[in-house]
């Protein structure tokens, strides 16, 4: 018999494999030999399996999985099978590069910023902005405040002067938001923000109300004064370290899909949902699966998708995106995906107005990588 077969240490000279690598897949029962003295315990082969041999070690140079691997083995010829095993896998390579581009990008607006330090904010810095579009701008924000005791630095919105405008950004961890108003009086130059407790926020917008004036914004230091009309409200906004929104929002993401915000809505509050412990503090929540079909259609779906990209994301913290942006700008919103597990980009056609960021939810059904 042993004249009919190749031993391990044949097999491994013809497929480049080591001896010790193929005892291991002859363990994992990925490529088993045909005999095994069972005297000397030594493995042998018959020669066929010199062709899975040297397939096998191409599938692993190229990262293959063994489950996958044992799969494109185990495939019947003509069934299609092998195929699928392998775009399925490209497709997860091609994610794998895209968040690694994603990775870096975040990595050298990182070195940026070490390199170039924002400025520190001026001792007192006098805004002038016009109430009316200060007030659209906080309802966009509102509803990403964080609210967890243990992060007191999300417990408000970031007021962050800058040249002409001021950028007002608010997040929980989960979704994150952000507005832009013209200012007179701004610096030159980019300044660290001030996180404006969320109780000071609603004075503010209380303050506000209706008003088609101005808004005079002093930031002096630890201190917030604001006058409209006539009225003035101050108070107290801790020296806080807020996450750095721009490596989120400088990001490019491959697809854009533009449609009505009212379709949108409508498609999530009738689609199908699936419950997941993804909440805040790990809770239950409802999930909202965006399908984009290789054809470029978007649609709401109970499962994953085979082919194409599939985000999951909180179907309550979406409708919240929406509305707010509907009601600062009716009409259509432009989203941007990239990957399921890249954040969910929802704005307005106009890219001055405001617009939301939702954080992907992990599914545990297999396959959402894909």
């Amino acid at each position: 018999m042993e004249s009919e077969l190749h031993s391990i240490g044949e097999l491994a000279r013809a497929s480049g494999l080591g001896v010790g690598t193929l005892r291991y897949y002859d363990g994992a029962e990925v490529l088993t030999p045909a005999w095994v003295d069972p005297q000397t315990g030594y493995r042998w082969y018959r020669p066929d399996q010199l062709a899975d041999a040297r397939l096998l070690a191409r599938l692993r140079r190229v990262g293959l999985p063994l489950a996958a691997v044992r799969d494109v083995l185990a495939a019947a010829p003509g069934s299609g099978d092998a195929q699928r095993v392998l775009d399925t896998h490209l497709r997860r390579l091609e994610d794998g590069l895209a968040d690694a581009r994603r990775e870096l990008s975040l990595i050298r607006a990182m070195i940026d910023q070490r390199e170039h330090p924002m400025t520190t904010t001026p001792a007192e810095l006098r805004l002038v902005l016009p109430a009316a579009e200060l007030a659209a701008a906080l309802d966009a924000v509102r509803f990403a405040v964080g609210s967890d005791p243990e992060l007191p630095s999300l417990a408000g919105v970031l007021f962050e002067p800058d040249g002409p405008l001021l950028r007002l950004v608010a997040t929980d961890r989960y979704r994150m938001a952000l507005a832009e108003v013209p200012v007179t009086g701004g610096p030159e130059e980019p300044v660290a923000g001030t996180v404006v407790p969320t109780p000071l926020v609603d004075a503010l917008r209380a303050l506000l109300g209706p008003s088609d004036g101005e808004a005079v914004l002093t930031l002096a230091g630890e201190s917030v004064r604001a006058e409209v009309g006539g009225h003035r409200i101050e108070g107290v906004a801790p020296a806080l370290e807020y996450p750095d929104h721009r490596t989120l929002t400088r990001l490019e993401p491959r697809h854009r899909i533009a449609l009505p915000a009212a379709d949108l809505r409508s498609a999530v509050e009738t689609g199908a949902t699936r419950t997941v412990p993804s909440g805040p503090d790990g809770t239950d929540c409802e999930v909202t699966l965006l399908a984009l079909t290789p054809d470029g259609r978007l649609t709401v779906t109970a499962d994953p998708a085979p082919e194409g990209l599939t985000v999951a994301v909180n179907r309550g913290f979406l409708l919240d995106a929406v509305d707010a942006l509907a009601a600062a700008r009716p009409g259509q919103l432009l989203l941007e995906l990239d990957t399921p597990i890249s954040p969910l980009a929802i704005r307005s056609a106009d890219p001055a107005d405001p617009f939301s960021l939702l954080m992907p939810v992990r599914l545990p059904a297999p396959g959402l990588a894909g």
